[in-house]
C-alpha cells in the first residue's frame, strides 16, 4: 500500500518555485530577530543555494517537514532512512578502495598490501585499452598500456591479478563497461580454474553502458545492442552467480563530467530504470534480477546537499520497484549503493588540502547511508595514488567508522528539519527531470538527441564560471593560494607494455587456435541471432581468446558508434 507522502510535481526541471514556510511565528523571527542581524552583517553571497542551485532560507523548522518523513524508520519502506534497520551498528560499510595500475603483477601487490591493511573489498580499476576493448599490444594502446588502471587482455592477466585472493572470500568490484560481460566472464572462469563454486562468489562489475554515452564516453558499439549485452547480463547472472551485482548503475562519471547533485540523481535513476524495464520486456520476472542491481554515487562538496542525494534516491527507487514494476520482494525495492569522493573536486594545487576534501565528503557518505565507500587519494589530480595516499585514504574511512560515533546510531540526521526538507526537495527536482526525459521518449531517444550532453554542458559551464567569477570559492585555487610542498608520484614503467605483450604472444602460442576460433564463432552467432551472449563470453574465457578478439567480433556485427555532433 503506497504512503501518505505528498506527491511529486510534475512540470520544468529548470523551475525554481518559491518553497518559503510562512507561519506567524517564524515570520516574527525573520522581520524581529534575523532582519537586523542581517542589516548589521548582510550575507554572504554563497549561503543563498546549494550546488545544485536550490535556494536555502536561514533556518528550518518544524513546518519544513513533510508528515510522513516523521513517520519513517530505518529498515523500512521507502528506505529513505536507510535498507538496514541496525544501519552500521552491526556490519560497517564495506571499504573498497579503487585501485589498479601497470602489469597485473603491480597490482596484485596493491590489491594484497590493501587487504593487510584493513580494507574489505577489492576494486578493480583497469588501463584504457581495456575500457576501449583493445589488447595490449594492439597499435591503438600504444603509450596508454597500464597508465590509468591495470591491463588486462586474457584470461591469463586475470589469473596473475587475483593470485592468492580466494574469490569466494572477498568480494571485488570492477570498473568495466562496454567489454563487461568478456571480462566478467575471464573473472568467473578464473575463479572456477581453482575450484570456487559461483554460487559462492560474489562481486560487482560496473556494466552501466548508459552512462558511458551520456557522460564518460568509453563505448564501443551503439546503444541499442549495448543495453542488449547489458540485459544479457542481467538475466544470466541471478541464476548462475547469485551473489554478484550483475550492473552498478553509476551516477558518479555523470557527476564528475559536470552535472549538478539534481542531474547525477535524476540521470542515474532514469538508467537504472532503462535497465529494469528492458529486461521486463524480455520476459523476466522483476523480484528474480532487481535484487542484484546495485548503484554508484558521488560524494561531493555541498555536505547536506549529497546527504540528501542518497536519502531521496532510496526512496524514489522503492517506488518505482514496488508501485511501478510491481515487485513483490522487498529485496528488490531497495536500494544497495557504493559511494565515492568526488575526483574532480581534487586539487592539484595545495594537493594536501584534499585529505580534508575527502574527509568532509567521505563523512557524508556514510551519514547518507552509503553500503560501499571508497575515499580518493591526495595526490589522484597529479597521478595515480601512491601506495602511501592510499593508504592515508583508507585510514580516512577507519577514523570515521571507529572514532567518530557516527556509525553507532542509526540514520542520526534522520528528522533534521533542514535534511528532511532537502531531501523532499531533491526528491521532487529529479522527479521533473526524468518526467523530461520520458517527453523526449527515454534515456536512449535523449542520448541520440544530444539531450544529456547539453544539460551537463550547461551545468557544469556555470560551475566553471561561478569558480572564474569568484562566487563559488575553491581552496588553493582562487583563494587563499599558497607555494605547496611537492608530493611523491606513482609513475608507471614503460616496460609494462612489453611485458604485457610478451604475456600475450604466449597466450596466443600455447592455446588451443581450434577452441579459440569455435568460441568466436559461437560468440558471432550469439551476437547476430539475438540468443543470450553470456555462455559465448564464458566459453571464450575459457578458450583463452583475447579480449580484443571477441570485441573485434562485437564492433564487426554491430558497428562503431560514432557520438551525434552536439551544439
Amino acid at each position: 500500500m503506497a504512503d501518505d507522502r505528498t506527491p511529486t510535481v510534475a512540470g520544468d526541471a529548470h523551475d525554481t518555485e518559491d518553497d518559503t514556510v510562512a507561519t506567524p511565528r517564524l515570520d516574527a523571527w525573520r522581520r524581529d530577530t534575523y532582519g537586523p542581524a542581517v542589516a548589521r552583517i548582510p550575507e554572504r553571497s554563497t549561503a543563498s543555494e546549494t550546488l545544485s542551485g536550490i535556494p536555502l532560507e536561514p533556518v528550518y523548522t518544524e513546518e519544513h517537514r513533510s508528515r510522513a518523513a516523521a513517520l519513517e524508520h530505518p529498515g523500512e519502506y521507502p528506505f529513505t532512512r536507510g535498507i538496514h534497520a541496525s544501519g552500521y551498528r552491526g556490519k560497517l560499510w564495506t571499504m573498497r578502495m579503487f585501485a589498479g595500475f601497470g602489469t597485473p603483477e603491480e597490482t596484485n601487490r596493491r590489491f594484497r598490501a590493501l587487504l593487510a591493511a584493513g580494507q574489505t573489498g577489492l576494486s578493480t580499476a583497469f588501463d584504457l585499452p581495456t575500457l576501449m576493448g583493445y589488447d595490449a599490444d594492439d597499435p591503438m594502446a600504444l603509450g596508454e598500456v597500464g597508465r590509468c588502471g591495470v591491463s588486462v587482455s586474457s584470461l591469463a592477466d586475470m589469473e596473475v591479478l587475483f593470485d592468492g585472493i580466494d574469490p569466494e572470500a572477498v568480494t571485488t568490484s570492477m570498473t568495466i563497461n562496454a567489454p563487461a560481460s568478456p571480462i566478467w566472464a575471464m573473472y568467473l572462469a578464473m575463479a572456477q580454474r581453482r575450484g570456487a563454486d559461483l554460487t559462492r562468489v560474489g562481486g560487482t562489475t560496473q556494466n552501466d553502458i548508459l552512462k558511458e554515452f551520456i557522460a564518460q564516453k568509453e563505448y564501443v558499439i551503439p546503444p541499442e545492442p549495448s543495453v542488449r549485452l547489458v540485459v544479457d547480463t542481467i538475466e544470466w547472472g541471478p541464476r548462475e552467480v547469485p551473489r554478484w551485482n550483475v550492473v552498478s548503475v553509476s551516477g558518479y562519471h555523470i557527476r564528475e563530467a559536470g552535472s549538478t547533485a539534481v542531474q547525477e540523481l535524476a540521470f542515474t535513476l532514469a538508467n537504472g530504470r532503462h535497465y529494469v524495464q528492458r529486461t521486463v520486456d524480455r520476459g523476466v520476472g522483476v523480484d528474480t534480477f532487481a535484487p542484484r542491481i546495485s548503484f554508484f554515487f558521488n560524494v561531493h562538496n555541498d555536505f547536506f546537499e549529497e546527504i540528501a542525494k542518497l536519502r531521496a534516491a532510496r526512496r524514489i527507487w522503492a517506488r518505482w520497484l514496488r508501485e511501478d514494476f510491481g515487485a513483490r520482494d522487498p529485496r528488490s525495492w531497495t536500494l544497495r549503493t557504493h559511494a565515492q569522493t568526488a575526483g574532480v573536486s581534487l586539487t592539484a594545487q595545495q594537493p594536501l588540502v584534499n585529505v580534508a576534501r575527502v574527509a568532509v565528503q567521505a563523512l557524508a557518505g556514510v551519514l547518507g547511508g552509503a553500503n560501499s565507500l571508497h575515499t580518493d587519494a591526495y595526490d589522484e589530480a597529479l597521478s595515480l595514488p601512491t601506495e602511501a595516499a592510499a593508504l592515508l585514504a583508507l585510514r580516512t574511512q577507519q577514523v570515521i567508522a571507529h572514532e567518530s560515533g557516527v556509525a553507532n546510531v542509526v540514520d542520526p540526521l534522520g528528522g533534521s528539519y533542514f535534511l528532511e526538507h532537502l531531501t523532499d526537495e531533491m526528491e521532487r527536482r529529479a522527479l521533473a527531470l526524468v518526467a523530461v526525459i520520458d517527453e523526449q521518449g527515454g534515456v536512449e531517444a535523449a542520448i541520440e538527441n544530444g539531450w544529456f550532453a547539453r544539460e551537463i554542458g550547461d551545468a557544469s559551464y556555470a560551475e566553471q564560471r561561478a569558480v572564474d567569477a569568484g562566487d563559488r570559492v575553491i581552496v588553493g585555487v582562487n583563494a587563499f593560494q599558497a607555494e605547496a610542498p611537492r608530493v611523491p608520484l606513482q609513475h608507471v614503467d614503460a616496460s609494462v607494455a612489453r611485458s604485457q605483450a610478451e604475456r600475450l604472444a604466449t597466450v596466443r602460442a600455447e592455446r588451443d587456435d581450434a577452441a579459440a576460433r569455435a568460441a568466436l564463432a559461437d560468440l558471432r552467432d550469439a551476437a547476430v541471432s539475438g540468443r543470450n551472449s553470456m555462455p559465448s563470453f564464458m566459453r571464450c574465457a575459457h578458450a583463452l581468446c583475447t579480449l580484443q578478439e571477441q570485441m573485434d567480433v562485437l564492433r564487426d556485427v554491430f558497428g562503431v558508434y560514432e557520438e551525434p555532433v552536439v551544439l
